[in-house]
C-alpha cells in the first residue's frame, strides 16, 4: 500500500476500492486483498482525523463526506437536548 499523506488521498482510493469490489468478475482472493487494504486505510483515515492540523480542503472533504442529512440529525438532537435541559431547569425553579 503507498503511503497517503491527506485524508483527501485516502478518501480518492477508498473510493477506488468500492468501485473494484462492486465488479462481478472480482475474483475472492482480489475481494479479500481490497479488503484488508482499505481496513489499513482506515486506520490512515483515523490517524489523519487525529491530527489537529487539517488543511480547508481535508475539512471540506470530510465534511461532504458525512452528508447534510445526518447532519441536520445530530443539530436537532442537540436542540431537544437543550431543550430538555431547559424543562427541567424550569421544573427545578418552579419547585423551590
Amino acid at each position: 500500500m503507498a503511503e497517503y499523506g491527506t485524508f483527501s488521498e485516502v478518501r480518492a482510493r477508498l473510493d477506488e476500492i468500492v468501485a473494484e469490489v462492486r465488479k462481478k468478475d472480482l475474483s475472492l482472493e482480489k475481494s479479500l486483498d481490497l479488503y484488508e487494504e482499505a481496513i489499513k486505510l482506515g486506520n490512515r483515515a483515523a490517524e489523519l482525523v487525529d491530527k489537529p492540523d487539517f488543511s480547508d480542503e481535508e475539512l471540506l472533504a470530510a465534511s461532504e463526506g458525512e452528508g447534510a442529512s445526518g447532519q441536520e440529525d445530530g443539530d436537532a438532537a442537540l436542540n431537544d437536548g437543550a431543550e430538555l435541559d431547559e424543562s427541567a431547569h424550569q421544573v427545578e425553579t418552579s419547585d423551590n
